[in-house]
């Protein structure tokens, strides 16, 4: 098969499928609508409710850059927490082990 007769079954195909699937059309001025909808949409009431900046902070958290920090930070703090109790708990048996050898008791 040549490109040209490819070319040619790929536009008769790209017209099939526009066809089976008629778009309507928009109403008039539906742009100008739109944004006067969204003009006239009143700004949330964050700052009235006495958790609003937890709401605030908790919007800001929750965009994807933020959160894949957010989530990064978590992991991190985590992992620390994680080895200071792992050392913790390492030293008391390590003090605990000293003190059988030491004094075996009765």
């Amino acid at each position: 098969m040549n490109e040209e007769h490819l070319n040619a079954e790929d536009a008769r195909l790209r017209t099939l499928l526009q066809r089976s699937r008629p778009a309507p059309p928009l109403p008039p001025r539906f742009r100008e609508a739109v944004w006067r909808r969204i003009e006239r949409q009143e700004p949330r009431a964050t700052a009235d409710s006495p958790l609003g900046w937890l709401d605030t902070l908790a919007e800001w958290l929750l965009r994807p850059r933020l959160a894949l920090a957010g989530a990064a930070a978590l992991l991190v703090a985590g992992a620390v927490a994680g080895v200071f109790t792992g050392l913790t708990a390492a030293k008391h048996e390590a003090q605990a082990r000293y003190v059988a050898a030491v004094s075996p008791g009765p």
